[in-house]
């Protein structure tokens, strides 16, 4: 009988792996940033001293068709939806152990080096 050449702890790894991807609800792919800014008008409090920014301003930034989109998102959206990017976040890691689990099969794997007859 052939060796099993994924082996049974590889097998229980992408198991674990394949029920995490399964409890994942909503995703929202991008980035978000929570930030206090200056202004461009000179004679406001944010170009103080001391300053007194603005903001917060929640941003949300993604790729949509190889272009970058800004959002800004309320306080309340943020609440509503964060789970959703900390989602995005395990969904990006997850398939990031499968890659490289996979990877890890692949390169034992010794047919791949063996040269055809010429």
């Amino acid at each position: 009988m052939a060796k099993d050449p994924i082996g049974a702890r590889r097998r229980k790894e992408q198991a674990r792996i394949a029920t995490a991807l399964g409890e994942i609800g909503f995703a929202l792919p991008g980035s978000v940033a929570v930030r206090n800014y200056r202004c461009g008008k000179d004679n406001c409090a944010c170009h103080g001293d001391p300053p007194r920014l603005h903001g917060p301003s929640i941003q949300w930034t993604r790729k949509v068709d190889a272009k970058t989109v800004n959002r800004v998102l309320s306080e309340e959206q943020w609440r509503d939806y964060k789970a959703w990017f900390d989602n995005a976040r395990k969904l990006r890691a997850l398939v990031s152990e499968l890659e490289h689990l996979s990877l890890e099969v692949f390169e034992e794997d010794n047919r791949w080096t063996k040269r055809s007859p010429s």
